[in-house]
């Protein structure tokens, strides 16, 4: 049995540090002033992150889902928004006092909403009507979009004190008509129900509903819808808005709420039984958290079956009986609502969860977003402290086990809470900078987390992870490193990948930058592109790399194994 003296192998221990530091820097630019060590290798316990880490929130907020996602294109289709009064907004009348009388009653063969449209047509018989006839209008949420070709299904219920012809038509400008339909209302004191299917002719992306007659009488109206037939496999979910939350690739989907849930009085609380079984029979509620009527088309059931059109795992918000001002003091609000924050905050916080407990309960960080003044309408300067605040949930992803954020959609037109990461309006859309930088994240969720060292000078501008992955898109091995600049100027790194059972192949890596000229630059309908992510190969992938990254920028180096 040998004996070894403790002084002389810490001795030794202390010589190999010091020359591999001065391989180590040998390697590196004079210039150089951060130093990013990736640990590779199998002994180094890298950790699984948790399979359902990475997901998305959907609140009926800023007309995301009504006017939004869930594709209804009327508006107050049960006339029942405004109460038992004759207020019927936004439908509008067709014609003067002299040819019609429109009032709401309490007629309607739904019992959980009784308000019916109630129509007295003056003109006809001896004082005919106009040619176009005299009716009512729906303009939908700001517009409806008609496409050329694209069909639409209308649903409304009907009753008339005589035989009368109806034309129900998707109108465009200057009255011209895209697509009409003729029906025949029998007499009749009983409601009908009337289907038919619209072809559109032309293209109008601000339509809208119009139901005219030119025969005298009494008329009753309730429940009248518009629905496009090529909803996402015919769910009733809008296909381009469904299709920017699918590339997410979300692995949980909370809903319906927020305090959208919570309603700002317990009458208008969101109360999840009344919203399934047929939409005719929902009651709809008064979202009165963002001020708007909801007919809760989209209800639980379509929550659910959105979750499982888009592979997720639903987590459910129900309201257990509390209100936002019944149980809470206004005055005491505050705390509840700091879940947003302004751009340096939110850097900040990416070392939020570093020193707690791993023993306690696990965190489920449902919404964050940065809000302040330098959020404008989805800023780069935004999106990129929220990409350093996921950096370090990610880091910390054995505490954290799932993220979403928040608010997930904005129709332009209802600017109540901002910003968001999905900007739309009836027919076009555009992810803000936040929603890009969720992009980085789609493959998170499952991949190991690899230890990783960073030495830099710059603590408050720079954070960086790394991660093992295979790649949905090519089931290939990849090394993922995701660094932060949330600094004003160029940063030079030094990434080192360690312990590797085998060679970065250069040809297959890639480098991908979310950047732009200035840190409040956003994204719009005219340039909806301005900041996205921009791929390139990596002609220098290697285990040793120097690299430099642009002013607030997010960098994704995929190493391919």
């Amino acid at each position: 049995m040998g004996f070894f003296s403790l002084k002389a192998t810490c001795s030794v221990l202390l010589y190999s540090f010091i020359v591999y530091l001065l391989a180590f820097h040998s390697c590196v630019d004079a210039n150089q002033t951060s130093i990013l060590v990736v640990n590779a290798t199998s002994n180094s316990s890298p950790r699984r992150i948790p399979d359902n880490f990475f997901g998305v929130f959907l609140e009926e907020i800023n007309h995301g889902v009504s006017g939004g996602l869930w594709a209804e294109l009327v508006s107050n289709r049960g006339f029942e928004a405004g109460g038992n009064s004759s207020n019927i907004n936004p439908w509008s009348i067709i014609g003067d006092n002299s040819s019609i009388y429109v009032s709401t009653d309490l007629t309607s063969p739904f019992e959980r909403n009784k308000v019916a449209l109630r129509i007295e047509v003056l003109c006809g018989a001896t004082k005919p009507c106009p040619s176009n006839g005299v009716g009512i209008s729906n303009p939908g949420f700001w517009g409806m979009n008609i496409e050329k070709g694209k069909k639409y299904q209308i649903v409304f219920y009907v009753k008339a004190l005589a035989t009368s012809d109806l034309q129900i038509s998707l109108t465009g400008a200057n009255d011209v008509k895209l697509a009409l339909i003729n029906a025949t209302v029998g007499k009749t004191t009983n409601w009908t129900k009337l289907e038919n299917t619209l072809e559109a002719k032309e293209t109008y992306h601000n339509a809208s509903l119009q139901i005219t007659t030119t025969t005298k009488g009494v008329y009753w109206f309730d429940q009248v819808s518009v629905m496009p037939v090529d909803t996402h496999k015919g769910h009733g979910f809008r296909n381009d808005l469904f299709q920017m939350v699918a590339e997410l690739k979300p692995k949980f989907l909370r809903f319906p709420g927020g305090t959208f849930v919570e309603g700002n009085i317990l009458k208008n609380a969101y109360r999840w039984k009344e919203t399934v079984g047929p939409w005719e029979e929902r009651p709809g509620h008064l979202n009165d958290v963002w001020n708007y009527w909801t007919d809760d088309g989209y209800g639980y059931f379509e929550g659910l079956q959105l979750a499982e059109d888009l592979d997720a795992m639903p987590i459910w918000v129900f309201n257990a009986g509390v209100s936002r001002n019944e149980q809470v003091n206004p005055s005491d609000l505050s705390p509840y609502v700091q879940v947003y924050t302004n751009s340096t905050d939110m850097f900040a916080k990416s070392t939020k969860f570093d020193k707690t407990s791993r023993s306690g309960p696990k965190a489920f960080v449902s919404e964050y977003a940065v809000w302040k003044e330098d959020a404008g309408l989805g800023s780069l300067v935004a999106a990129v402290s929220e990409a350093a605040f996921l950096i370090g949930l990610e880091k910390n992803s054995d505490v954290v086990q799932m993220v979403c954020y928040a608010p997930l959609f904005l129709n332009i037109n209802d600017k109540t809470w901002l910003p968001d990461a999905i900007v739309f309006d009836s027919y076009q859309n555009y992810g803000t900078p936040s929603y890009w930088v969720q992009k980085f994240f789609t493959e998170s969720s499952g991949a190991l987390f690899l230890p990783t060292t960073l030495q830099t000078n710059s603590s408050n501008s720079l954070i960086a992870s790394a991660i093992n992955l295979k790649q949905s898109k090519d089931n290939q091995n990849y090394i993922r490193i995701k660094v932060v600049n949330f600094g004003i100027t160029p940063q030079n790194l030094y990434i080192s990948v360690n312990g590797l059972n085998s060679t970065i192949k250069q040809l297959g890596s890639t480098k991908t930058v979310l950047t732009s000229s200035n840190s409040k630059d956003e994204n719009s309908f005219l340039e909806p592109t301005k900041i996205v992510p921009r791929q390139s190969s990596l002609e220098n992938a290697a285990e040793k790399m120097n690299v430099t990254l642009p002013p607030y920028s997010v960098t994704s180096f995929d190493l391919l194994l």
